[in-house]
């Protein structure tokens, strides 16, 4: 069964936005999720170059639903915080479920993304992340 993530990075500066968002874009396309789209707030209107600045900082992920995938998933944005010193909070929604990470300690994010993950599977500790493609 296929679900979608929404994910939002928060970052004041538009141009830094656009570039981390881009990366987080290719690194989960990556792990062999089926899409990662940005969103978007539809047509600017007629006669204007608008550019829906909320949105540049959304994905929505497609995938396959399974515990691995998400744990994989999460995973990859933990990783792409870190090595970016990416934006200053994300925020990761599947259902009616959030989670947001942001200047917790290692500690703190571990904690929390192994419980959003749990609360999604309504079971007990998640599968660790693999490097293998996404099932």
């Amino acid at each position: 069964m296929s679900r979608q993530m929404t994910i939002t990075i928060h970052d004041p500066d538009v141009e830094r936005l656009d570039e981390l968002s881009s990366v987080l874009r290719r690194e989960l396309l990556d792990l062999g999720v089926d899409d990662v789209e940005r969103a978007s707030a539809g047509e600017a209107p007629a006669g204007t170059r608008g550019i829906d600045v909320a949105a540049i900082g959304v994905l929505l992920v497609a995938f396959q639903e399974s515990l691995v995938a998400v744990t994989a998933i999460v995973g990859a944005i933990r990783g792409w915080m870190s090595s970016t010193r990416g934006a200053n909070a994300v925020e990761l929604t599947i259902g009616d479920q959030t989670l947001k990470i942001d200047s917790a300690s290692r500690e703190q994010q571990d904690r929390l993304i192994d419980e959003f993950v749990a609360a999604l599977h309504g079971s007990g500790k998640p599968d660790p992340p693999t490097s293998s493609p996404v099932p």
